[in-house]
C-alpha cells in the first residue's frame, strides 16, 4: 500500500478524485481501517464546506496575497455577523411584543366588566310518562306495565266472598286468560278451571294459597296469574276458580259465566 492512497483521503472526502483515483481508493478504503476512521473525521467539515459558493471561496484565495482584502472581508464579515444578531434580537422582541398583546386582549375578554359569552342552555329531560291525574291502585292489574288484554268480567261469590275480575282474549292458539283474585283466604290449594259449552273441562293452572290469603286484612295484596287454553272464546261457557281439599274434592270458589 502506497503512502500516496493515504494522502488521497481529503481529496475523496471533497469528490475531487476522478473516476478511475476514486474507484482505486475504495478499494484501498475497504482494507484500510486508518483512512476508514480518518474519512469519517472529516465528514462534518465536508459538510460545513459544501455551504460555502466558489466566490467565496475565490475572494478567500485572493486574500492569501493581498493582506488588505483579508482585513476588509474580515470586517465585512463581523458587520454581517452583528447585523445578523440585531435581526434575530428584533423578531424575538416583535414575537415577545405581539404575544404580550394577544395575552392583554385575551385576558381583558375574560375580566368582569366584558360582556359574558352567551352558554347553551342545559336541554330540560324529556319526561317518559305523562303525570297521573290521581293515585295509582296497588292492586289494580297492569300497573307500572302493558294494559291487560282482553274482555274485563267481574264475579263475586255470595257463599264464599271470594271476589275476581277476568280477562279472557281471543288467540289463534286458544283463549288466554288473565286473573285477579281478591278476598281469598288461606291456606288452601287451588285451581282454575274452563268449562267448555260440550260440559266438557280443563284445569289450566293449580297454584297454593298461604294463610294470610290474598285481599285480606292480613295480606291487602291481591293475587294475578294468568293461563291459557286451546279451547276457543266461542267454545267456553264459563271459568271457575276451585278450591281443592287433600283429599282431591274440588269445590268452587268463584265462577265467571257472562262470557
Amino acid at each position: 500500500m502506497s503512502r500516496a492512497d493515504h494522502m488521497d483521503v481529503a481529496a475523496y472526502a471533497l469528490g475531487v478524485l476522478d473516476p478511475q483515483d476514486t474507484e482505486r481508493f475504495e478499494e484501498h478504503l475497504a482494507t484500510c481501517w486508518a483512512c476508514a476512521a480518518e474519512l469519517e473525521t472529516m465528514v462534518p467539515v465536508v459538510g460545513m464546506l459544501s455551504g460555502i459558493d466558489g466566490e467565496a471561496m475565490a475572494a478567500l484565495e485572493q486574500t492569501h496575497t493581498d493582506p488588505a482584502l483579508l482585513d476588509r472581508t474580515l470586517v465585512a464579515v463581523r458587520r454581517d455577523r452583528r447585523r445578523t444578531r440585531v435581526r434575530q434580537l428584533l423578531a424575538t422582541a416583535a414575537a415577545v411584543v405581539v404575544f404580550g398583546g394577544l395575552s392583554g386582549v385575551a385576558a381583558g375578554m375574560l375580566g368582569d366588566d366584558s360582556p359574558s359569552v352567551p352558554q347553551a342552555e342545559p336541554t330540560p329531560p324529556v319526561p317518559t310518562s305523562a303525570p297521573s291525574s290521581g293515585p295509582a291502585d296497588p292492586n289494580a292489574p297492569g300497573v307500572g306495565g302493558e294494559e291487560i288484554e282482553g274482555d274485563e268480567h267481574r264475579a263475586t261469590d255470595p257463599g264464599t266472598g271470594v271476589k275476581t275480575t277476568m280477562w279472557l282474549a281471543k288467540k289463534e292458539y286458544g283463549t288466554q286468560i288473565a286473573v285477579q283474585l281478591g278476598r281469598l283466604p288461606g291456606p288452601r290449594t287451588c285451581r282454575l278451571v274452563v268449562v267448555r259449552k260440550n260440559a266438557t273441562s280443563e284445569v289450566v293452572s293449580t297454584w297454593s294459597v298461604p294463610g294470610n290469603g290474598y285481599g285480606t286484612n292480613q295480606n291487602p295484596l291481591t293475587l294475578q296469574l294468568s293461563a291459557s287454553t286451546s279451547a276457543p272464546l266461542g267454545d267456553i261457557e264459563k271459568v271457575q276458580v276451585q278450591s281443592v281439599d287433600v283429599n282431591g274434592v274440588a269445590s268452587p270458589l268463584v265462577t265467571v259465566s257472562d262470557l
